[in-house]
């Protein structure tokens, strides 16, 4: 049981993104960890990933990222040295394109390589984005196509095209600041980022206590190259059955939806999208920007309180 804390505005109980204490009535702490093994070959690339990855939780939250600190993970008896550096100057770009100072970190002897950040950001406290606050008739926006855990695991088992490695790679290289900082202007009820629990999974931490359920429209969901052609050849990471397990409760017609759209649904992501919770009035516009100044972007539904979970569509 927590300690109260009257300052404490997040912290773990409703699964958000990153935790948030109150310093004063202006600023409010953003804090948040992520750290894995490697997912791509080339070591400066898997830095840059995962440091996206984590900045993506404060971006998620509505907050700007100012320091982070390194976690490292690295088995120094059987690999050069020199591959540690890389990961390290990979994850260092990133924190410069966000403009986030590097303060420190820890690292320990493993006999696998993972690497990630702690990071600490700021936010108002009165703009903070929570996940499950969303508003009937909202619409639901994502700003990166789905499938690279199906990728990845193609990738393994050669088979998947270098082409669509390196056009996910792309994705997952991506910051999510710019597409946090053009929402700004907008009135975005709640907001998430995409990653391990896969589309599905994080739609359900979106479902309020309030009865707001969601339409999932499975035919705008905007997917990798060859997701669909390798998900109908079985490969699916571990994690999509894990997830789908998990969460099939709380979609409402889960035995009418086929087998390869709840994989796709459920594929568990690295460095994925923001979702944004819209008003619906505003949602055109927002996609719009988005698109102009060139993020990546789509429709993946509406919030609707006529249903109850996640009606996928």
């Amino acid at each position: 049981m927590q300690p109260f804390n009257e300052n404490l505005i997040v912290d773990y109980k409703n699964s958000d993104d990153a935790g948030i204490y109150k310093l004063t009535d202006e600023i409010a702490l953003v804090q948040t960890v992520d750290f894995f093994p490697p997912i791509v070959d080339d070591p400066f690339k898997f830095g840059q990933i995962a440091a996206a990855n984590a900045l993506s939780d404060i971006y998620a939250m509505g907050g700007k990222p100012l320091t982070a600190m390194s976690i490292v993970c690295f088995p120094d008896k059987t690999l050069d040295i020199n591959i540690l550096r890389e990961i390290n100057a990979g994850g260092l770009s990133k924190l410069i394109e966000a403009g986030t100072s590097l303060v420190g970190g820890h690292s320990i002897t493993d006999t696998e390589v993972k690497y990630g950040l702690a990071v600490t950001g700021i936010i108002h406290p009165k703009k903070v984005r929570l996940n499950n606050s969303l508003r009937d008739g909202d619409k639901l926006i994502l700003t990166k196509p789905l499938g690279n855990g199906v990728l990845n695991t193609a990738m393994k088992g050669g088979m998947v095209k270098p082409e669509s490695i390196e056009t996910a790679e792309k994705y997952m290289l991506q910051l999510n600041k710019y597409a946090a900082e053009i929402s700004d202007s907008y009135d975005v009820s709640a907001c998430t980022d995409v990653t391990g629990f896969g589309l599905g999974g994080h739609l359900c931490e979106m479902l309020t206590e309030g009865g707001v359920g969601i339409e999932l429209w499975y035919d705008s969901l905007e997917l990798l190259p060859e997701v669909e052609e390798m998900v109908s050849m079985g490969m699916t990471p571990a994690g999509t059955f894990r997830n789908k397990e998990y969460r099939k409760e709380y979609i409402a017609n889960y035995e009418e939806v086929e087998p390869e759209k709840l994989d796709v649904i459920f594929d568990p992501q690295t460095s994925g999208g923001l979702l944004f919770a819209v008003l619906a009035s505003e949602a055109d516009s927002l996609l719009k920007e988005l698109k102009e100044k060139n993020v990546h972007a789509f429709f993946v539904g509406q919030c609707n309180s006529k249903i109850k979970n996640l009606f996928v569509k």
